[in-house]
């Protein structure tokens, strides 16, 4: 997993609540378990005006003109702000993986659905939770500036603007923000125990050697 440290990136504004998962990226797209390629199908529905499906070219697609992400220079964001209650609907980790994989390092929202919340942290992206009134002035410093960028420290948990307005703090469980800027996932994490793991199994196929008998 990509560590999280400090970010500086273009925002893009969604200006949509309750933007569920199968609009992140749409079910025919589920099929693959891997973490990467699902970038040009994020947003699959908004951003292009005819059908898509699987191993498509999707730089063939005719694009929706009219999509944020469609546009110079939010086509290049890697920061999204939303509304509330991102990532609601049903539970797939594509998702995230979709979001990741276009190029978004990190979520600015006021709220989101709790699956997708957790599933951020676990593949590298970082869901901000801000207030409504927040979220309204960062919607309106956006419309004011195109390419409108901030910085995220995730370490002092600050966002910078780019006024030199005071910094945006923002809560994050400590747990996971060591995890972001170590860069370890939960396999990561599990690793890291190793030599116990090793040890235990040592120690288990002695006391029950018929749990190990060769098959």
């Amino acid at each position: 997993m990509q560590a999280f440290t400090q970010h500086t990136g273009i925002v893009a504004p969604l200006d949509r609540a309750n933007v569920d998962t199968d609009a992140i990226i749409p079910k025919q797209y589920l099929k693959s378990v891997k973490r990467s390629g699902f970038g040009p199908n994020a947003f699959d529905d908004w951003r292009y005006l005819d059908p898509g499906e699987p191993g498509m070219d999707h730089s063939k697609r005719r694009k929706n003109p009219d999509f944020i992400l469609n546009q110079a220079p939010y086509d290049r964001a890697t920061i999204l702000l939303a509304r509330q209650n991102f990532g609601c609907g049903s539970s797939r980790e594509h998702a995230v993986w979709a979001l990741t994989d276009f190029g978004f390092r990190a979520v600015i929202a006021p709220s989101y659905a709790d699956i997708f919340f957790n599933n951020s942290f676990k593949t590298g992206l970082l869901p901000i939770v801000l207030p409504e009134e927040t979220i309204d002035e960062l919607f309106q410093a956006v419309a004011s500036q195109s390419g409108y960028t901030l910085t995220i420290d995730l370490a002092r948990q600050q966002i910078i603007r780019p006024d030199d307005a005071s910094a945006i703090p923002f809560e994050v469980d400590s747990f996971r923000k060591q995890c972001l800027l170590d860069g370890s996932d939960d396999i990561d994490l599990t690793l890291k125990h190793a030599d116990e793991i090793r040890t235990y199994e040592a120690q288990r196929r002695q006391s029950a050697p018929w749990l190990f008998l060769d098959r």
